[in-house]
């Protein structure tokens, strides 16, 4: 869920949530950085502090604020969920971003958190992020691949979801 976009002073409009998905990995249609200074791993030594400091650097331009709240108790447990996987952007060995995937219960894994650091919007890396997002989540094998946005995000967000093979498959509207 990448809450995002809209300059802040847009952000009192109604807040619009789209919920995308795949349910194929041929429906993929990926997006390649053919720059070898972006990479992305995984973060394999799990830390609550990434998690967090990833989701308020990348998230504090778009007002994310699910999290906020959390205390460092909160965001241990979160980091530590068996169900929960991060992988990072990298740019010439400079964080650039992260996403992570979250498995539900009912079959599917959810691009939970995605975005890149203010520094890194606005070069062309976002689909890349994003193809790698939705092939690491396919190798976990789900019923489907989903993820929502909403009018606060990042304006191409939805654009490059559903560029990258993803459908509308419900809208959700509130005050």
């Amino acid at each position: 869920m990448s809450l995002a976009a809209l300059p802040r002073e847009n952000q009192t409009a109604a807040l619009v949530t789209t919920y995308l998905e795949m349910r194929s990995p041929d429906e993929l249609r990926p997006k390649r950085c053919a720059d070898a200074r972006f990479q992305i791993r995984e973060q394999t030594q799990r830390d609550w502090r990434f998690n967090r400091d990833l989701y308020f650097r990348v998230g504090e331009r778009w007002d994310w604020i699910d999290k906020r709240p959390w205390t460092e108790a909160r965001w241990e447990e979160y980091a530590a969920a068996p169900e929960l996987r991060t992988f990072a952007a990298y740019y010439d060995d400079a964080l650039a971003g992260y996403y992570e995937l979250r498995c539900d219960s009912e079959g599917g894994v959810e691009v939970a958190y995605f975005g890149l650091l203010p520094q890194f919007i606005g070069r062309g890396l976002g689909g890349a992020l994003l193809t790698s997002a939705i092939e690491q989540a396919w190798r976990i094998s789900p019923k489907r691949v989903w993820v929502h946005t909403c009018n606060r995000d990042h304006p191409q967000a939805l654009a490059n979801y559903q560029a990258r093979g993803m459908l509308v498959y419900k809208v959700g509207r509130e005050r």
